[in-house]
């Protein structure tokens, strides 16, 4: 069984940031690699064991990003790697889009067993977030013989043309890819920060929902055209927005009364993140379709498209995928749901719980704190340049991330000016004070120069 080399749980720095082979891996990757992926900083890694990274010139670092939210058993937990190995000696692919694998069908039986609905469910496999976005968009409109979709502002789907199609984070993502996906509808998330109408939380809860029939159906889009809504629970790259209760249960009555199809897209905050299996399970969300990726196989491409038993009509040769449901990540995804169901997700909890506590006289401390937000060890903290204003500061929000690398914790931003905290949910109390501490220490720095 692999063992790694790294025996501290807290972070360790050697040399200068980046170190001497780092700087050599830099210089090819600028020579090689497309320009097109951001890097926020010169991390290299090399070995991952728990929470800890060990770059290529031997520094250590904390990680509080789980590879994007994805390594939710950590980096190469154990019992993942022996049943990676395993299955890697066994049978690594055979196409499960024309011959059957007895692990797809255990998956699938395992996922329709906690994803929420009492309805049977039925389960599409393929190999990321953006894929696993693509076939409830197909399955939608295959469905219901309807062809519009409704999105959010702020909410990140994937980069392919039909789910980007649906994302509206960042300019940038869409800018120089001509005409996308035709239908899409997008309306304003609910945010008890931000609430884009200016109402106070209790309003603007229900508002962002309720102007589909009060404003959206009787001036853009006749909701018998409407195949689906597609909404995170917890928007992601948007800045860490969880959505309210109210705002959730009101897009599922809508869909529910005008026979649309609620699409929950869990990639980012599912798999045990917020403390329960679903973001949505926090408010009893029933989605008529739920894609995950991500944290389902602890690193291992995998993403799945789990739809009601009624929704998922398809006839043969409809949709597939060559590599989706590959045998050696469904190995790991396996593992993972184990792993989560026995310990991790109540530990993402507990951690949760322990970070929000540690926090909890941020914003009276720290003038550029705006707000902190989540669930679980999903938690967004919002930097603005002044409190009252609440003018976003993505520059301090760089900088804090910057420093955080510096000083051996690992960090990445969301949205505009959000800092994420999304670490393995393997974490323990003592890796949770020491990040936690080293980024009030960040604030702090970065507070005094602002």
């Amino acid at each position: 069984m692999l063992e790694t080399k790294i025996e501290t749980k807290l972070p360790r720095l050697v040399t200068p940031l980046p170190g001497p082979a780092a700087k050599r891996i830099l210089q090819l990757d600028s020579r090689y690699i497309s320009p097109s992926y951001t890097r926020s900083y010169p991390l290299v890694a090399k070995t991952g064991r728990g929470a800890m990274i060990e770059d290529v010139d031997g520094n250590v670092f904390l990680d509080f990003t789980a590879g994007i939210a994805v390594v939710s058993t950590g980096h190469c937990h154990p019992e993942v790697v022996a049943a990676v190995q395993k299955q890697a000696a066994e049978l690594i692919h055979m196409s499960g889009t024309d011959f059957y694998y007895p692990q797809m069908v255990e998956l699938a039986e395992r996922l329709s067993s906690i994803v929420p609905g009492k309805e049977p469910k039925r389960v599409y496999f393929c190999n990321s977030g953006t894929e696993a976005i693509e076939a409830a968009i197909k399955l939608a409109r295959y469905h219901t013989k309807r062809d519009k979709l409704i999105a959010f502002y702020g909410g990140f789907h994937g980069r392919t043309m039909g789910s980007l199609s649906l994302t509206a984070s960042k300019a940038v993502q869409r800018k120089g890819f001509g005409a996308l996906l035709a239908g899409v509808t997008h309306i304003p998330y609910a945010c008890s920060y931000r609430c884009p109408y200016g109402l106070k939380p209790e309003s603007c809860c229900t508002e962002c929902a309720t102007v589909l029939e009060r404003e959206i159906f009787k001036t853009i889009v006749d909701p018998e055209e409407v195949a689906a809504i597609v909404v995170e629970p917890i928007q992601g790259e948007g800045g860490y927005v969880p959505g309210p209760p109210e705002f959730l249960l009101e897009l599922q009555r809508v869909c529910r009364k005008y026979g649309i199809l609620l699409i929950s897209d869990e990639v980012q905050c599912g798999m045990g993140r917020t403390g329960k299996w679903w973001a949505g399970d926090h408010v009893g969300l029933e989605p008529d379709i739920l894609c995950v990726a991500k944290g389902i196989a602890s690193g291992m491409p995998l993403g799945v498209t789990v739809a009601r038993a009624s929704v998922m009509n398809w006839i043969p040769g409809a949709h597939a995928s060559t590599f989706g449901g590959n045998p050696v990540s469904i190995a790991a995804a396996l593992v993972t749901l184990d792993l989560l169901e026995r310990e991790y997700i109540e530990n993402a909890r507990r951690m949760g719980q322990f970070l929000f506590g540690r926090m909890a006289d941020w914003r009276e401390r720290h003038r550029i704190v705006g707000d902190i937000r989540g669930k679980g060890l999903m938690i967004g903290i919002e930097i603005v340049r002044d409190q009252k204003t609440r003018e976003r500061a993505h520059d301090l929000r760089d900088r804090i991330v910057e420093l955080a690398f510096r000083k051996g914790v690992l960090l990445l931003g969301a949205g505009e000016n959000t800092l994420r905290l999304s670490p393995p949910l393997v974490i323990d109390e003592e890796q949770a004070d020491f990040a936690v501490h080293t980024l009030d220490e960040c604030i702090s720095e970065v507070e005094k120069s602002a």
